[in-house]
């Protein structure tokens, strides 16, 4: 004779009921935060494409104007350039007027009558676009980098030995550079303007992947190699944003340390901990899945699951925990209104090596356009830096 199983009590029932529903939604919840915070890791490591961050309001041809939406951007004073959907880059002068259809700029670029131009479009600090808006001899160049022949623009200066590398930054290309050129000519110093891997210019690694510096500096490496067999004697790095990043680890783990006179970093990344976690607050991501973002990128089983390659060395790149390693003078220039990478690694920078570092806090210019904000201020503190350690002179 079969034992037949007794019935749950109705208490019983509904409290399996109730737990099995929890099962299902922690695991639901679970799944989800799993998926976000690998999402927020591939996303920190993938370049990407360039984002539509304005509106074009409306465009004057008699008047030679340009109404943009209002973004913390668009009401900068200074010179920009703007990426549209029809009219290809074009550069925007000083604002003109501010109400509630938007921000009026002078347009510096022509735009043809019936050129149909998109709504959309990306506001950037480039303002040069293409190295032959400097108006200075320039040839196109290759270096030989672990990933491949990477292009790059050299600017000679004549037969000086001081060379400027120029490094940009994440998501851009070389031209993101070309506004230190003119600066650096002045003074005598050739500039080689490089690419790297994974920018869309140089060769992409096996990952396709960003390094976030950890890889870059290799390629950065090789082409001060070439600047050294075409004469470079002297070499200062200057980079961008993770370009900065990427000067910094150059400066650090180089090759050809014993050339490197110092580093000029414009609203550069010296710990990029603190930029993620920056990053997720604003897009309201718990702290602890930004920490497990951080720790999915930095393992090297769970990296594989975000093609990060064999991990994103986080230690290795907080140069703040690195100062003691830093030996070459440093210029620091940062805005502490930069919207993108926080300024208080860049403090905490200065404050550890006030020896090395010398900083130049804006607090209008957002990231990655001081020179933009004020062009007289950023030139005269770079100029001035290379004249007091002898590097260059003005003509």
């Amino acid at each position: 004779m079969k034992h037949l199983r007794r019935a749950a009590s109705p208490a019983a029932a509904s409290a399996l009921v109730s737990m099995v529903g929890l099962g299902v939604l922690f695991t639901g919840v679970a799944t989800a935060l799993s998926v976000r915070i690998a999402d927020v890791a591939r996303k920190v490591v993938t370049p990407a494409p360039r984002v539509a961050d304005v509106e074009i309001v409306g465009i004057d041809r008699a008047a030679q104007t340009i109404t943009l939406s209002h973004t913390p951007d668009t009401v900068l004073p200074g010179r920009y350039g703007v990426f549209t959907n029809g009219a290809g880059y074009v550069k925007v002068g000083a604002v003109l007027a501010l109400d509630d259809r938007g921000v009026t700029r002078k347009l510096l670029s022509h735009i043809a009558a019936g050129t149909k131009v998109g709504p959309y479009a990306s506001f950037s600090g480039w303002y040069f676009d293409a190295p032959e808006q400097l108006h200075l001899p320039y040839t196109e160049e290759w270096v030989d980098t672990p990933v491949g022949h990477a292009p790059a623009w050299l600017f000679s200066a004549g037969r000086g030995d001081v060379w400027a590398v120029i490094v940009h930054g994440r998501g851009t290309t070389r031209a993101e550079g070309l506004r230190a050129v003119p600066v650096f000519h002045a003074a005598g110093i050739s500039s080689l303007v490089v690419s790297y891997r994974n920018d869309g210019e140089a060769p992409p690694s096996r990952t396709g992947k960003y390094g976030l510096g950890a890889r870059e500096w290799r390629d950065v490496d090789a082409a001060i190699g070439w600047a050294r067999e075409h004469g470079a004697r002297r070499i200062v790095l200057m980079g961008w944003s993770m370009g900065g990043a990427i000067a910094l680890q150059t400066s650090v783990n180089s090759a050809h340390r014993d050339v490197l006179e110092g580093l000029i970093l414009e609203s550069p990344v010296v710990d990029w901990r603190l930029v993620l976690r920056y990053h997720a607050r604003e897009l309201g991501v718990p702290p602890f899945a930004a920490t497990a973002a951080i720790g999915t990128l930095s393992t090297p089983l769970t990296a594989r699951v975000v093609r990060a390659g064999r991990g994103i060395p986080f230690d290795e790149l907080d140069m703040v925990a690195r100062a003691g390693e830093l030996d070459v003078p440093i210029l620091l220039m940062h805005s502490d209104d930069d919207g993108y990478v926080p300024s208080d690694a860049s403090h905490a920078l200065a404050a550890a090596r006030p020896d090395l570092v010398t900083m130049e806090t804006f607090e209008v210019a957002r990231h990655t356009k001081l020179w933009n904000y004020d062009e007289r201020r950023w030139t005269t503190a770079i100029r001035d830096w290379l004249a007091a350690r002898g590097l260059g002179t003005t003509r």
